[in-house]
């Protein structure tokens, strides 16, 4: 337990089904991670909108830190990107923050170029484009007359707004300001002109502060910012000793990236509509984000609400008992972003696209999968061919390190060694910056060498190579 070692951190990772609380124990050999309180994060659908409960999160968080508080050396908290909060002069919330899955940014990008070309915003922010990015998300409120901006006096990120109810601070962190897509890396702050175009009072947004600030304490106890965005800790967590290497960050989205020392804006990485997230110590995460095991999630909601329970361990077993390479989806087409009937969408797209239709849940759950290692290697060669990097392995962290079978069709498909877990990367990455702040971890170099040595992983070496670049020339056509 956390308890024997020489420190501990508390870290709060927040995700957009769940979320916990953590002790994070480092004895100078080895970091342990111990849930101390785990909670749902369930949205509220009211008056045609959809809701982060963020009351109820932070009711949830308090009592788990309160919980964990005794002996604790700091206190960090990593969330979802994109999303965000607005206060009202006295620091109060204005409103819920909104989801990102909500339908408000439905046709917002016409609306957005109009006051800015998309060539210009990329140039300015090297984001890639989703309607869900945090500028869209207030430029639609914008564009509908909300009265909120009228009375915002603060935007703070989804993070930064538990950051400044546990600290009091009213700043953002680094890493997840980035994922709004209203950062300029160039300018290092917020692109103002940017927000002006638009329409946005640029007077709400606050000091940017990087990764492993201390921004004020909880009960005493020193609040730290880690990367706030879950898969910046995540990647600070890559259990790698080597630099060729690529990761995906696997969850409820699919983040498949390389680290670059500079972002990467340019022609190619623009028209591959690639993104460039802030990671540790000015770095930058060079990545693609795929729809992920959000589909595998929607697919299983609605066999639920059918009457049919499957746990995700007979999900991919009926997945391997089916054929394969019988229909593929492009896991980003915009059909299947929202939340409703997986299965019946996946059966539409495979109509409208002239494969035959899944029916059985294996042949729906393999679709699925097949679809996202496919979809994995798509994303691979253009990250390989814009950074110059060479990938040896791919690393697999998150929950979805778990899934053997989509482990194995990732290895097989991208022809490279897969190496998963760990499946707390980023509880544990989180950890890693408050453990560097507070000076009893030297470098991210060091910790990745703890974890290496450490973390209990699991290797995939590909196999049956020439049948999944059959399948991927069906992919790649399907995608043309």
């Amino acid at each position: 337990m956390a308890t024997v070692a020489e420190k501990h951190v508390i870290a709060i990772d927040l995700g957009a089904e769940s979320g916990r609380v953590l002790n994070v124990g480092f004895n100078g050999e080895r970091l342990q991670a111990d849930d101390v309180h785990r909670f749902p994060n369930i949205p509220v659908r009211t008056a045609g909108k959809l809701y982060w409960d963020v009351l109820r999160l932070w009711h949830e968080i308090s009592t788990g830190v309160n919980m964990a508080l005794s002996g604790a050396s700091s206190i960090g908290i990593d969330t979802w990107g994109v999303d965000f909060a607005l206060l009202d002069r006295d620091g109060q919330l204005l409103s819920n923050p909104v989801h990102y899955r909500d339908d408000r940014t439905i046709g917002i990008f016409d609306w957005a170029f109009e006051r800015m070309p998309r060539r210009e915003i990329f140039e300015r922010t090297g984001i890639q484009f989703m309607e869900i990015n945090g500028l869209y998300q207030i430029a639609s409120m914008v564009r509908d007359n909300s009265p909120l901006l009228d009375r915002a006096a603060t935007f703070l990120t989804i993070a930064d707004l538990f950051n400044y109810w546990l600290s009091g601070a009213r700043s953002c962190e680094f890493t997840h300001v980035t994922t709004q897509q209203a950062y300029n890396p160039r300018l290092k702050n917020w692109d103002f002109e940017l927000l002006s175009a638009l329409g946005i009072p640029t007077q709400i947004f606050p000091e940017i502060v990087a990764p492993g600030t201390r921004i004020g304490a909880y009960s005493g106890v020193p609040v730290i910012v880690p990367a706030c965005h879950d898969t910046g800790s995540a990647v600070v967590a890559v259990p790698t000793t080597t630099k060729n290497y690529a990761y995906i960050s696997s969850g409820t989205w699919s983040l498949i990236g390389v680290e670059v020392d500079e972002a990467v804006i340019n022609d190619g990485s623009y028209e591959a509509n690639l993104t460039n997230e802030g990671g540790l110590d000015g770095t930058y995460r060079l990545l693609k984000n795929v729809m992920g095991l959000w589909i595998a999630q929607q697919c299983r909601a609605a066999w639920r609400e059918q009457g049919h329970e499957y746990s995700y361990d007979e999900l991919t077993t009926q997945a391997s008992a089916a054929e394969p390479f019988r229909s593929f989806i492009e896991p980003d087409d915009p059909t299947f972003l929202r939340p409703g009937d997986m299965p019946e969408r996946i059966r539409e797209f495979c109509a409208r696209t002239g494969q035959p239709q899944p029916e059985t849940v294996g042949q729906v759950m393999r679709t699925v999968y097949e679809s996202l290692a496919l979809k994995y290697r798509y994303v691979l060669e253009k990250l390989i061919a814009l950074s110059g990097n060479p990938v040896e392995r791919m690393h697999v962290i998150g929950g979805g390190s778990k899934n053997a079978l989509l482990c194995q069709m990732t290895a097989d498909a991208i022809g490279r060694m897969v190496v998963a877990g760990p499946v707390e990367a980023t509880a544990l990455g989180n950890a890693v910056v408050q453990l560097i702040a507070l000076g009893e971890i030297g470098s991210v170099s060091q910790a990745r060498e703890i974890l290496s040595r450490t973390t209990g992983t699991v290797t995939y070496e590909p196999t049956n190579v020439s049948a999944w670049d059959d399948a991927y020339g069906r992919f790649k056509a399907l995608l043309s």
